[in-house]
């Protein structure tokens, strides 16, 4: 049984993820972990203390002390674990709807774990030979409420508070009812910004928008940048580790120009950046300008961390990575994602007095699709990876199979894959001309379509 996806494990609470799974991934954690206390945290999901109640259950009975952290972010869950030296379990569906949840499993050392400790714990899960200790050995679990304030505190100290307190700068913040609402407001008011926000109140019905920081989901964000007169918006998905942003005349930043204009800024000549088989041609043409190198993993955070942790293994320098979603690591800070971070780091750039709109200009001229197909049963899901490994065969591309397949056309790409969190088939495109991007995701939508269509005719 595969638990893991591209980045931890999810599904709809109380059906695809009940306590009971909850409780086993939680056991089998435990049983390889074979720690003495484990931390778990949650996001502001309604089923997430159901789910944090079955992750504690399963970890004190292998034996294990539990350290509760309540609702906090997941970069807040790792630095928690970093400080402590223990690893943690995180209860959270990161940008899935509020009907989604998932558990994130994290290393002492603060990081994601790698796919091959993710794999030890997925065969500890199927074969349920699990460490479970005597009645007279089980864990006990106390509440810890100083884990937000040490995550601020460290946030504070790992970025420029100073050349941004100067700047003087007003932030427009929509921390979508998520996690982030009980830090990030705080964190960028410490930093000396004027803080303004919308949909800041935590609710696990996501109210005011659904978790996932695309366009669609945030033009209420971009009026209050508007409204304001705020030098940029950042927006957080349910977790807090993505940022996303618009600059000052309320525009939508793509998460590819926000992530060109931060690895410009952090590359030399000789280091090294990882992203996703779905990278921009903007960070290519950054690598290409400055001289790094570019390595590609599948797409997922998991897969991204373990590269980098393989590089640098090997004496590699690698100052940034990620992937265009919002999701950038800086590994001289932490391996890991951190939304709030990354905000400031942005922030770093407009310390000059450069708009926002300037930083990103550079990295402005392509444009980005992205469609989905969904299924609902592996014929339908094989018929759609049929189509487009059948399409991307017939093409006059060049063809890269590292996940899914992506077509690269020369000024245009585009890339068909499952998703590794959602049943459905994601399409992304990329060109210089929208239509010539659309018209790229449309062909390939239309033959999964088509496809679908057939299979449930059989």
């Amino acid at each position: 049984m595969k638990v893991f996806g591209s980045s931890g494990t999810r599904g709809v609470a109380n059906e695809e993820l009940t306590p009971g799974f909850v409780l086993r991934v939680a056991k089998a954690a435990g049983s390889v972990w074979r720690a003495d206390r484990v931390a778990v945290a949650r996001d502001t999901r309604t089923t997430g203390r159901m789910l944090e109640n079955a992750a504690v259950a399963g970890l004190q009975s292998v034996g294990a002390d539990v350290d509760r952290l309540g609702v906090l972010p997941t970069p807040g869950t790792q630095a928690y674990a970093e400080r402590e030296g223990v690893p943690a379990v995180m209860v959270t569906a990161s940008h899935n709807p509020g009907e989604y949840n998932g558990v994130k499993l994290v290393g002492s050392d603060g990081v994601e774990l790698a796919v091959d400790d993710l794999e030890r714990v997925e065969r500890k899960f199927s074969t349920e030979q699990f460490d479970d200790a005597a009645w007279d050995g089980v864990g006990d679990d106390r509440d810890v409420a100083s884990a937000a304030r040490s995550y601020l505190d460290q946030l504070y100290e790992s970025v420029d508070r100073d050349a941004i307190a100067a700047a003087d700068l007003t932030v427009a913040l929509d921390p979508g009812h998520g996690a982030g609402a009980l830090t990030s407001p705080e964190f960028y008011r410490e930093l000396g910004c004027e803080v303004v926000t919308v949909n800041s109140q935590p609710d696990g019905h996501f109210p005011g928008r659904e978790p996932e920081p695309v366009r669609e989901h945030l033009q209420d964000l971009g009026r209050l940048v508007e409204a304001a007169d705020a030098d940029v918006g950042i927006a957080h998905d349910g977790d807090a580790d993505r940022a996303i942003f618009f600059d000052e005349t309320g525009e939508y930043v793509e998460g590819d120009a926000a992530l060109a204009a931060l690895a410009a800024a952090e590359l030399d000549e000789g280091d090294t950046t990882v992203s996703a088989v779905n990278v921009s041609q903007r960070l290519v043409d950054v690598c290409e300008r400055t001289g790094a190198s570019l390595e590609l993993t599948p797409i997922g955070s998991t897969q991204i961390m373990t590269r980098i942790r393989q590089l640098e293994a090997e004496g590699e320098h690698v100052p940034v990575a990620g992937e265009g979603n919002g999701g950038i690591i800086f590994p001289g800070y932490r391996t890991t994602r951190d939304g709030a971070y990354t905000g400031a780091r942005f922030l770093e750039l407009l310390a000059d007095g450069t708009p926002a709109s300037e930083v990103v200009e550079p990295y402005s001229d392509y444009h980005n699709v992205r469609v989905n197909v969904g299924y609902d049963d592996d014929a339908e899901r094989d018929a759609l990876l049929d189509a487009a490994e059948e399409r991307a065969l017939d093409a006059d591309a060049d063809r890269t199979t590292i996940d899914g397949y992506r077509l690269d056309y020369g000024d245009a790409w585009v890339l068909v894959r499952p998703s590794g969190t959602e049943p459905v088939v994601r399409i992304y495109a990329e060109s210089t001309d929208r239509e010539q991007a659309e018209e790229l995701a449309e062909a390939f939508a239309a033959d999964l379509r088509a496809a679908k269509a057939g299979a449930d005719a059989a």
